[in-house]
């Protein structure tokens, strides 16, 4: 009799019974909240795109990311700058020179706008690089004061012309001195923006004209992708 008087009391279980429907509740709450947090996490990741899906978006990964030989250029800092600088994070790099009256600076402020679209860890792993095809005016202050004009975390390169061109022979990217009046000249160049994997090796490209929110979209896609 006692020990059913005892059973009532508990609502129908015993301690030990009690204990068990906890554990159990216990148990299932925590195995939904990993399923949850599971799921947001892979909400939260960058989808892979497929290499039609990247170049309907305006990119195009290489079969292979390229090796790229040794070369010494000049940072917008006055010191050289060699292959092994490329290393360690994401660089895009774009070529042009101070003078240019239109694609460069169109250019440059569309890749403000991209670089402000991702998030902070992103963009603290991302280096955007202006290569200058114009090292006779191009000095190291003035391209620094220029590429900073665009953003204060952007960097500038310049160098001897034959070792710029040569950079640039490796990345696909052509460009050629035009002569015009009265002695002046200006500076024909492709219009991409190379895409350089953590390894320093030629990973990708972006095609202009370019659109950040399809930029943003390829880039982390290509950085999901990479088996670093």
């Amino acid at each position: 009799m006692s020990n059913s008087i005892a059973v009532e009391e508990y609502g129908g279980a015993t301690p030990e019974q009690r204990r068990g429907i906890w554990m159990t509740v216990a148990v299932l709450l925590l195995f939904m909240v990993m399923v949850l947090a599971g799921f947001l996490h892979k909400m939260s990741q960058p989808r892979v795109l497929t290499d039609s899906e990247l170049r309907a978006n305006g990119a195009v990964k290489l079969e292979r990311p390229r090796i790229l030989d040794d070369f010494q250029l000049v940072a917008d800092s006055g010191e050289p700058f060699y292959t092994q600088d490329l290393n360690g994070r994401w660089t895009l790099i774009f070529f042009g020179f101070t003078h240019c009256p239109d694609i460069c600076p169109t250019t440059l402020a569309t890749l403000n706008h991209f670089y402000q679209l991702l998030d902070d860890k992103t963009r603290a792993d991302t280096n955007i690089l202006l290569v200058s095809v114009d090292p006779k005016r191009d000095s190291p202050e003035q391209l620094r004061d220029y590429v900073r004009y665009f953003n204060a975390e952007f960097r500038g390169v310049t160098g001897e012309f034959l070792q710029l061109k040569r950079f640039a022979n490796q990345l696909n990217v052509p460009f050629n001195k035009v002569p015009l009046e009265n002695g002046a000249y200006t500076v024909d160049h492709g219009s991409q923006v190379v895409l350089l994997n953590p390894r320093g090796h030629y990973h990708a490209f972006f095609k202009a004209p370019l659109d950040p929110a399809k930029m943003k979209l390829t880039y982390r896609s290509m950085r999901a992708a990479f088996k670093g």
